[in-house]
């Protein structure tokens, strides 16, 4: 008579199959609600497009020109759907060229989960072909990562992996996967996901006191102001957000992250932070009496001298991940937590107020700003065409509804500074690392997280070119992706400093560059090149209704700058109107 043991050992093994580690990943995938998988096999990661092949009815796999444009693609689709990115890429060369994206991706807090192949792991440590430690060279850049040697560990390594790309403070992770390990046939039980991680605390604990000090503040404030980043977007607190604001009638300014967290026309917003934001954010930073900070990190960008940065000012900061606190900026109060769970806390004990007259300070310097240098960007009388009245054009056609995707540059500034948006992950760019090259490959994952969406990529003549080879990715996989190429034949940022405190040195930053729309037409999408302000209505119009992918390229002026500006090393109060 069998014991127990024997027969709970019997129906175990009876409820497993042998599976490879290559159709582990495959079956991860599905159990995680993976959709699209954006990636460039080779012959470290051969064995699981080998398995790919069969599961093509259930991961849609979109085949990159490069494998940056790869995780540029995951990125956009992370930000655009609030769902997790992934990326595959073979060893070596394939890995490394995810880097600069895995940087992006870290500094950003963007959910990424990327799978490398890797030699054989007898060839580890022997300068193998194609052997590169990816481990140790994207440690810094990453979340986590992890190197799996044994099949019998994949499952529960991505599922740690999902795990810590998308909970807490969000980020990329990377499994490198050995060759052997994807060919291995081990007992398979399934897939589990994971919820908990010992010594890894995602939320930390929400200390009441600290919510009921930082209202105190709030109280007794006569001149708050809230400032904001991605972190409302990121902890899906869009509407805990709005009604805190709404109901202390609270000025609030956003990062170039935080755009779109509340719609750019709602009457409490007033502008952009930073060294190209609105004048009244930056001014009235070193006026106020309490700074609220909302899910941001106070990059050096929003902040300028630090030891001028809010000095007379308490300040308040409400942020999910501890190392932010005290970082940058010595806090009065900290709040740790999830905004969605803290911001509703935070606004059962702040009075109704009305703020009238510091909100009329707000009003006052966006009127000094608009008649100084806005009204001249938006509705210039020259015969060379504005980027700002480009964007001022696309608002009117999309009414603020489309997702508009910036790469890094002039565009980026002028593009985040006017575009308007209603919707929340409606704005995609890269803010801490500026990555150029980003827009197009992060335009076509963000059109497939949203299919049903305009998507448009925004982007510089410099910047396009970084990455122009994904335009066969649209191509082949039937993209519809507008893009829009505002070329003003100049490296246009470093141009402006070349200007304004290089004594006009342009030193190699005059870019030539190929006949776009011709480009455009040998990938099979239409385009067309637009130099007279007369036609620029009629060109965005037909993109905009193009049923498919779209280029359009329109010349602007080659030497116009972007103002306001804090130069480095000043105060934001120090603001530049021209």
């Amino acid at each position: 008579m069998e014991t127990l043991e024997i027969a709970k050992a019997k129906k175990a093994k009876a409820e497993t199959t042998s599976i490879s580690g290559s159709v582990a990943v495959l079956e991860a995938l599905i159990a995680e609600n993976v959709t699209e998988i954006f990636g460039y096999p080779g012959g470290a990661i051969m064995p699981i497009y080998d398995a790919l092949y069969d599961y093509e009815r259930k991961l849609h796999h979109i085949l990159v020109r490069h494998e940056q444009g790869a995780i540029h693609a995951a990125q956009g689709y992370a930000r655009a759907s609030g769902k997790t990115g992934v990326v595959f890429a073979t060893s070596g060369p394939g890995a490394t060229n995810l880097v600069t994206g895995l940087a992006d991706a870290m500094i950003d807090s963007t959910p990424v989960v990327c799978i490398t192949g890797q030699v054989f792991a007898q060839l580890l440590g022997t300068d193998a072909f194609q052997e590169t430690d990816v481990v140790n060279i994207t440690t810094p850049i990453t979340k986590w990562n992890y190197q799996v040697t044994d099949a019998s560990e994949i499952p529960s390594v991505l599922a740690k992996a999902f795990y810590i790309a998308s909970s807490g403070r969000p980020g990329p992770v990377l499994v490198d996967i050995t060759k052997n390990a994807q060919q291995q046939l081990f007992e398979y039980a399934g897939y589990k996901k994971c919820d908990h991680i010992r010594s890894y605390r995602p939320k930390p604990i929400i200390r009441k006191e600290y919510v009921e000090n930082a209202a105190k503040l709030i109280n007794e404030a006569k001149k708050p102001f809230v400032i904001f980043g991605q972190g409302i977007i990121l902890g899906k607190a869009e509407k805990e957000f709005t009604a805190f604001l709404e109901k202390g009638n609270l000025p609030a300014a956003w990062t170039i992250l935080g755009m779109s967290a509340i719609p750019t026309d709602h009457p409490l917003g007033v502008g952009m932070l930073g060294m190209h934001g609105n004048y009244g954010p930056n001014v009235l930073t070193n006026e106020c009496d309490v700074l609220i900070a909302v899910g941001m990190r106070f990059d050096d960008r929003v902040t300028g001298r630090l030891d001028k940065y809010a000095k007379q000012a308490k300040i308040i900061h409400l942020d999910i991940d501890p190392a932010e606190i005290d970082k940058n900026v010595k806090t009065t109060v900290s709040v740790w937590g999830d905004c969605k769970e803290t911001l509703p806390m935070l606004t059962a004990l702040i009075d109704k107020k009305d703020h009238k007259s510091w909100l009329q300070k707000f009003a006052t310097l966006k009127k000094q700003e608009d008649e100084t240098c806005i009204n001249a960007e938006l509705n210039p009388t020259g015969e060379e065409m504005t980027m700002g009245e480009v964007i001022k054009t696309l608002n009117e056609l999309t009414k603020g509804n489309a997702i508009i995707v910036t790469d890094v540059g002039q565009h980026q500034m002028v593009a985040c500074r006017y575009a308007k948006y209603n919707n929340s992950k409606s704005n995609i760019t890269s803010g801490g690392l500026g990555t150029m090259g980003f827009a197009l490959p992060a335009a076509i994952g963000a059109k497939l997280g949203t299919p049903n969406n305009t998507v448009i990529a925004i982007a510089g003549d410099g910047g396009f070119q970084m990455n122009i080879q994904e335009l066969g990715t649209i191509m082949q996989s039937n993209i519809g992706v507008k893009i829009l190429v505002l070329n003003n034949q100049f490296l246009g940022m470093v141009r402006q400093w070349q200007e304004l405190f290089m004594d006009k040195r342009y030193s190699f930053t005059n870019i030539t560059s190929p006949d776009f729309v011709k480009v455009a037409e040998a990938y099979n999408i239409p385009g067309e090149k637009v130099t007279d302000r007369s036609a620029l209505k009629n060109a965005l119009q037909k993109m905009l209704e193009s049923k498919g992918a779209y280029l359009l390229e329109v010349m602007v002026g080659k030497e116009n700058n972007v103002f306001p500006m804090v130069p480095q090393g000043c105060s934001v109060s120090e603001i530049r109107l021209k």
